[in-house]
């Protein structure tokens, strides 16, 4: 990848940047600005419903942040900041956790429906788990909700059918410490949109009185209805909450967003923003003068040549980059997973791929990654790591064949996919293949433009080269929950179907209890039983690259889920 200039700067010149955005953004549109800008990113954007199986590995929290907005985003700290455009939410002094939530009273859908707290409503019911439907193995939620993190935890969300308030009451003993990071930007849908495909009058109403007809006709809605074709839109359920709008999806054209002419707060300060996901030819839009922003992972485009006129920001993320292991067929074994892990060459792979134009002595992006639920940068990281005792840091090759002959595997085939074209983890594979090659395991790419992490479940592959909760793009957050409920049973971005009963009692008694004593503790043995049983192989902070055209104001990198994007509504370009 040909750069000119790579800089560690980030929050340096953040509140520069939005002063200057602030100042220009008075005369916004004017004849000297460019008046769209296209952005980039290296995720696909499949659904609007970014709360789903395949909408939360997929692109779209990063391209719809401003679009769906909630009453907090994820900042660039990666810790969940407080949208007050949008709302707020205070706690009711008691024994159980309440929280009141006030919305905006000017705040109303771009389809003239007036946001309410039917959203909140519908966002807890369909993460929350309670609703289900008979299968011959069993209950299954309605829901194909993403993770239950939280929204399990809520008793019931008091709520007149749209009205601008709501009272969310917790279940006694369950004071989800991360409820800050609820109801968040992307995670409230139009549920007016959702009781109207569904037929039922309004979705509280249908809730609240527990009407399992009703209730899973809107979960089909929501699971499906908002999936998101190039040329094929039907933009009358795909109202926005936030400055900016759908405007039309092509192949051609891009996903262009437009100013939201309802939004009720500032004015976008660009009015137009033409994302363009993974499967664009990003190297022809940048040649054709039509990307000014990019935000990928870094080296994942082979030969990227920005020129001169990029300023560019390389650094680690709060998305761990990983393989998400099977918890089924040729994986099933967990010898064959330690099998696996004891040959793959982490110490190299960080080397090679993990820390390109950075070097950190500390914290994020310092070196391999041992934890798959305790940041580096935190106080915990240290003792949450003892159990992996240096016995995977570099290949093992006599001890994965000791561990693939015990269970008598003579030829122990390994497929890990990913979403493609990735240059740097086709390299990461080609690494492993190499190293495991001489313990009898063959590992075969099968990366490719349509993979994704549901690949692991239905049979078509053994691994799936992603991040955080299985996500092929932007990624994580500081929220420890995020990382720790995406191996929980039953969550649904444990795409790998590990299962362990003291494992999900530690998962959630982290989510509740605060006590840095009990936390020490609970974080080692959950790593002890993560390495013990070998549902993830971590690798390292997965590397992020943004660059943004020279003379751009406001782009701030955002090494989380949310992105560059996250504040797209303050960046200006004048020519």
């Amino acid at each position: 990848m040909t750069t000119p200039r790579r800089s560690s700067r980030r929050v340096a010149r953040t509140i520069g940047a939005l002063t200057v955005a602030a100042t220009v953004g008075a005369c916004a549109q004017s004849a000297d600005q460019v008046p769209s800008l296209g952005f980039a990113i290296d995720n696909v954007v499949t659904t609007y419903n970014a709360n789903t199986r395949e909408g939360a590995a997929t692109g779209t929290a990063a391209a719809f942040g401003r679009v769906l907005t909630g009453m907090n985003y994820i900042g660039p700290s990666g810790t969940p900041l407080a949208d007050t455009d949008f709302g707020s939410g205070s706690v009711v002094p008691g024994d159980t956790l309440t929280i009141e939530y006030r919305l905006n009273p000017a705040s109303v859908y771009s389809d003239g429906v007036p946001v309410a707290c039917d959203d909140l409503v519908l966002a807890w019911a369909a993460g929350s788990g309670q609703f289900t439907r008979p299968t011959e193995n069993g209950p299954v939620p309605m829901f194909d909700a993403a993770t239950r993190a939280g929204y399990a935890d809520i008793d019931r969300v008091d709520c007149e059918p749209g009205a601008k308030d709501a009272t969310v009451v917790f279940k006694p003993g369950r004071s989800f410490l991360d409820w800050r990071s609820l109801f968040g930007a992307t995670e409230l849908m139009p549920a007016h949109v959702a009781a109207q495909a569904a037929g039922v009058p309004n979705v509280v109403s249908a809730i609240a009185s527990g009407d399992i007809d009703a209730v899973g006709r809107i979960a089909d809605f929501w699971n499906t209805g908002w999936r998101l074709v190039p040329g094929e839109l039907d933009l009358t359920r795909l109202p926005s909450s936030g400055p900016y709008r759908i405007g039309s999806y092509t192949e051609d054209g891009g996903l262009v967003l437009v100013e939201n002419e309802r939004w009720w707060g500032n004015r976008p300060a660009t009015s137009r923003i033409v994302i363009w996901p993974k499967g664009s030819d990003v190297q022809a839009h940048i040649d054709d003068g039509e990307i000014e922003v990019i935000d990928i992972g870094a080296g994942s485009i082979d030969g990227l040549n920005l020129g001169n006129g990029f300023d560019v920001v390389d650094e680690p993320s709060r998305n761990v980059e990983q393989l998400v292991l099977a918890n089924h067929g040729t994986l099933g074994a967990v010898e064959a997973r330690r099998a696996l892990a004891l040959c793959v060459p982490r110490q190299l792979l960080y080397d090679e791929l993990g820390h390109p134009g950075f070097d950190r002595s500390q914290g994020l992006g310092s070196g391999v990654v041992d934890s798959r639920i305790t940041a580096p940068d935190t106080m915990f990281y240290q003792s949450a790591v003892a159990a992996e005792g240096g016995l995977y840091t570099d290949p093992d090759v006599p001890g994965a064949e000791a561990a693939r002959e015990s269970i008598d595997q003579p030829n122990l085939t390994v497929r890990i996919g990913y979403l493609g074209p990735d240059e740097r983890r086709a390299r990461t594979v080609r690494e492993i293949a190499a190293s495991c090659e001489g313990a009898g395991i063959t590992v075969v790419d099968v990366g490719s433009p349509e993979f994704r992490p549901s690949a692991l479940g239905a049979g078509q592959a053994d691994a799936a080269l992603a991040g955080t909760a299985s996500a092929s793009g932007a990624g994580g957050s500081s929220v420890p929950t995020d990382a720790s409920f995406a191996l929980r049973s039953g969550n649904g971005d444990n795409f790998g179907g590990f299962s362990n009963q003291r494992f999900d009692q530690i998962v959630d008694q982290l989510a509740v209890d605060g006590s840095l004593a009990a936390r020490m503790s609970l974080l080692g043995e959950a790593e002890a039983i993560l390495w013990n049983e070998m549902p993830t192989i971590p690798l390292f902070d997965q590397p992020r690259t943004v660059a943004s055209s020279k003379g751009i104001h406001a782009v701030v990198p955002n090494p989380t889920r949310s992105g560059a994007g996250w504040n797209m509504d303050k960046w200006i370009l004048l020519r």
